[in-house]
């Protein structure tokens, strides 16, 4: 059976070109003639003193709206469980930012951009002490004169209203040769007292339903543009979910279109750019990549010792385990950079998403290959196992490379939800196909034991065969449902435990494919009839895989020997 080389090629190509722009923990989203009226820009989980830096810059409205009517700007909360926000769980028509208490004690902070008066208004409701450190909003005109100086946004004035960068020709003789000194100044220095500047600016205030800071809001352009610092407290460390809303494109057919572009970078204590629950995973990949490495050596020496009972597809089932031990290093190792670093490096990350292809294409090729029988008892495979083939790869193919663009794409693009959904669906036909060949075989061996005689025989392989089945079943709802289930019902630091339960049932799931269909004399899966007369012409057996590819002999009524071909 060939493998579709040209898809993997393409595959790997639309890699590079998608890592190129992936910016991982540190996001960075633009959106242009946005309709959407809400856009989930992240979830992440916060230990206490984790910290959310949030840039807003290049903010374009059709119109001017008025905050108190349909409001426009951000929504910060905290999730009780992953993916179920405590203000959203049974409101699904208002807008969160017109909302004025919770209904329990979860954190809820709104940025209200009143774009008429130049604000954000921040509400904070619950019982939290996180902190927020930004620009408050002042009315004082030298106030916003020095602001706009410190920003580096050109001409200044002072305090007595006249120009600060007057033409040096005015001045002494000393003055005109002081700007030929500097003429050449220092980027890093004069970057970093523009910082400095801003840090002066700069208010903190600590966040509780009595306080409602009122931040600066700049517009160059009719482009507007503000930032903020929060600061997770000991008591509110947990997942929170920030998203932008326009409100006012809830009302049944408006579409008022909106452009932005916001930065986002988050951090855990330790200069960690991972999530909470996303942080011990890199050990985990290569703790796994180990246990999966091992077993794939014991199942090679297993091969060697008896290696007259191996037969093509034991070689197969070790290439598997020893790509999803490679998998999981290149996987370890990206997250690594992720966490240092806040981007994957790369070079690293196309190395993890090819090996990770193979890996997915790997899988289902051996198992749809072992629910036949290819290669233990027959080497021809039927025209609706071949359909399976033709339609389990590529889907798979489209499966991973889906994976890819997702984990290349930031969460507030229009298109992550597209492709999450297209994963979703191909994986979910990829597993119900999978399961075809191995139902086929059951019934094949359910008629042949009531009809030729081997009853026995065939019904120790039809006893494997549902074993076969019930393991693969078990695996699928266990990874697809179960651990999900598991998953957001666990606290926010425990949820990599979603990821040790998949990987640890992946190893089971190995290890026991591996002992049903070892290469042993005593397997039942190999075991042929005893009696030769009762082989069939267009029957293809073999006894050990060192005769594989020979055909055994049919003796006629008249004791002469026909020899058949053999079948390739």
């Amino acid at each position: 059976m060939a493998v579709p080389h040209i898809q993997f090629s393409f595959a790997a190509i639309l890699l590079l070109v998608l890592l190129s722009g992936c910016n991982a923990r540190i996001h960075k989203l633009s959106l242009k003639n946005e309709t959407r009226f809400a856009v989930d820009l992240n979830n992440f989980g916060f230990f206490a003193n984790g910290t959310l830096n949030v840039s807003l810059s290049s903010l374009w409205l059709s119109d001017i709206v008025n905050y108190s009517i349909y409001p426009v700007g951000f929504s910060l909360s905290r999730s009780r469980v992953n993916g179920v926000l405590s203000y959203t769980a049974e409101e699904t028509e208002v807008c969160p930012l017109t909302v004025t208490k919770t209904t329990n004690d979860e954190p809820l902070i709104l940025f209200l951009i009143d774009s008429k008066n130049l604000g954000v208004n921040v509400s904070a409701m619950g019982v939290q002490d996180n902190f927020l450190i930004a620009k408050a909003k002042s009315d004082k005109p030298k106030e916003k004169k020095v602001t706009k100086r410190a920003d580096g946004n050109g001409e200044s004035e002072n305090a007595n209203g006249k120009p600060s960068n007057t033409d040096p020709k005015q001045d002494d003789g000393k003055e005109k040769e002081e700007p030929a000194a500097n003429e050449n100044p220092n980027p890093a220095g004069e970057a970093k007292k523009v910082e400095e500047a801003k840090k002066v600016e700069e208010t903190t205030f600590l966040l509780n339903s009595s306080v409602k800071p009122i931040l600066a809001l700049d517009k160059t352009n009719g482009l507007y543009n503000f930032s903020f610092l929060l600061v997770v407290g000991p008591k509110d460390q947990g997942l929170y979910s920030l998203k932008f809303h326009y409100c006012q494109n809830r009302v049944p057919g408006v579409k008022k279109p909106y452009a932005l572009t916001v930065d986002v970078v988050e951090k855990n204590p330790g200069e960690s750019y991972l999530s909470a629950a996303e942080i011990p995973l890199s050990r985990l990949y290569i703790c796994m990549a180990g246990v999966f490495f091992t077993a794939a050596m014991v199942w090679v020496y297993m091969l060697m010792k008896h290696r007259y009972s191996v037969f093509k597809i034991h070689w197969l089932m070790a290439a598997l385990a020893f790509t999803k031990s490679t998998s999981l290093v290149f996987h370890s190792i990206n997250y690594h950079f992720i966490n240092i670093e806040g981007h994957p490096i790369e070079g690293w990350a196309v190395m993890y998403y090819i090996t990770h292809l193979l890996k997915g294409a790997l899988l289902f090729i051996t198992l749809a290959l072992i629910g036949t029988g290819w290669a233990f008892v027959k080497y021809i495979l039927s025209d609706k196992e071949k359909k399976i083939f033709m339609i389990v790869i590529p889907l798979q193919v489209l499966a991973n490379v889906a994976y890819i663009i997702i984990e290349s794409t930031e969460e507030g693009s229009s298109e992550y939800y597209l492709w999450k959904e297209i994963l979703f669906l191909v994986d979910l036909i990829c597993c119900g196909a999978i399961l075809f060949p191995v139902v086929w075989s059951i019934r094949h061996l359910q008629e042949a034991s009531s009809t030729d005689g081997k009853a026995a025989m065939n019904l120790e392989k039809l006893k494997l065969f549902r074993h076969y089945y019930v393991m693969i079943v078990c695996y699928i709802y266990f990874t697809r449902i179960i651990a999900i289930l598991l998953k957001i019902t666990m606290p926010f630091q425990w949820q990599w435990c979603y990821e040790f339960l998949v990987e640890v049932s992946t190893l089971i799931f190995f290890v026991l494919t591996g002992y049903k269909f070892r290469p042993a004399s005593n397997n039942p899966y190999l075991q042929l009839p005893l009696d030769e007369e009762d082989v069939e012409m267009d029957e293809v057996v073999t006894e050990s895989g060192a005769l594989e590819g020979i055909s055994k002999v049919k003796k006629t009524s008249n004791g002469r020997e026909r020899q058949k071909e053999p079948a390739l």
